[in-house]
């Protein structure tokens, strides 16, 4: 496994990052807020609890329990900002929080463990555990974003009608070890 399984979960971070900031772009600061019923998740809503759970978890990740005593989980459900900049900005610190922790591991940290909640993990494991809770979270926020924007979305994956093109394009290129993620 080697640095393959660290150097693609950075990736597939980066991806999910790109995702979200694509949606964001799209969309106005009133935009991010709408709510479709009362008591839903904005898109600004769900930035704010995924960005509270990356400040918990990353800061100090091999050393304190991830669920941290500052974390305020129940007010990361209150839309609380005002602009755009101000939501992108929070967006990007809790990016720069895990990829200022992540990138520096090595392959021997990997079965190191770390607490969440009290909970053991190796540190394998909680980055699956975060990765597959930002990507869960990243496609609710496309998805709102596509529904907000209607026939003005722009596309962040395949278009409807274009897989035939895409295919081809994808097997022009000589057979090759890459992450997907890389043409993106």
């Amino acid at each position: 496994m080697d640095n393959s399984y660290l150097t693609s979960s950075i990736k597939q971070f980066e991806y999910y990052k790109s995702l979200g900031d694509k949606t964001i772009n799209q969309l106005s600061i009133n935009e991010l807020k709408q709510e479709f019923v009362q008591d839903s998740n904005s898109i600004s809503i769900i930035v704010k609890h995924i960005v509270g759970n990356m400040l918990s978890r990353w800061t100090n990740f091999l050393t304190e329990d991830g669920e941290k005593e500052w974390r305020h989980r129940d007010s990361e459900f209150e839309d609380t900002f005002k602009t755009k900049v101000e939501l992108l900005n929070y967006w990007n610190k809790g990016w720069d929080c895990l990829f200022d922790t992540i990138i520096p591991l090595t392959h021997e940290d990997l079965e190191r463990i770390i607490y969440i909640r009290n909970q053991g993990h190796t540190v394998t494991e909680a980055i699956n555990r975060q990765l597959a809770h930002y990507s869960y979270h990243i496609g609710q926020l496309v998805f709102l974003g596509k529904l907000i924007k209607g026939i003005d979305w722009v596309s962040l994956s395949i278009p409807k009608g274009k897989s035939n093109t895409y295919n081809q394009e994808k097997f022009s290129k000589e057979k090759g070890r890459r992450h997907f993620t890389d043409d993106l």
